[in-house]
């Protein structure tokens, strides 16, 4: 299918207190996890988009080259205005071009979805989000955990080599 990666992960990429533990998620947990243990491969900015590229056409190429986008949903990344341009490119291609499923992972109580863009809302209405719940963080590279389950039941079946 022309396709490079399984998935495009966005997260907010600020560098704040609570930015931390999703940074942690995304260099360590999430590659340890998908890719280590189930053969999935990721494109993470700021470990596949390299420095001195164009980042809006590289962000869209490796967008094109994903199965699957996996959006984590946290107060940051709802609230900010600056990292947006990919979180738009990629409903854009999930909603009107129809071509890529996303799969929306609720790092922390969103509560209402009132704030929300009303593409956001309109997946989350479709097909809801998973839940990363403090208990998680114990044992966060156990692949047979509920979380990580609920996230493969969403990523394309891997190609793996026997």
């Amino acid at each position: 299918d022309g396709k490079i990666y399984d998935a495009y992960v966005i997260y907010p990429r600020n560098h704040t207190t609570e930015a931390n533990f999703v940074e942690y998620f995304v260099y360590q947990i999430m590659p340890d996890i998908l890719e280590n243990k189930c053969g999935y491969k990721l494109c993470i900015y700021g470990r596949d988009i390299y420095p001195g590229e164009d980042a809006a056409s590289a962000i869209e190429k490796r967008m094109q080259k994903s199965r699957r986008l996996i959006i984590l949903l946290t107060h940051q990344l709802i609230n900010s205005k600056e990292n947006a341009y990919d979180q738009h490119i990629a409903l854009y291609n999930a909603l009107i071009q129809n071509d890529t499923k996303v799969i929306l992972l609720e790092m922390e109580k969103i509560g209402t979805y009132g704030n929300l863009q009303e593409s956001l809302r309109f997946i989350i209405k479709q097909q809801g989000t998973i839940k990363w719940k403090e208990e998680h963080t114990v044992h966060p590279q156990s692949p047979s955990s509920k979380f990580w389950k609920q996230v493969r039941y969403h990523m394309p079946l891997t190609r793996r080599s026997s």
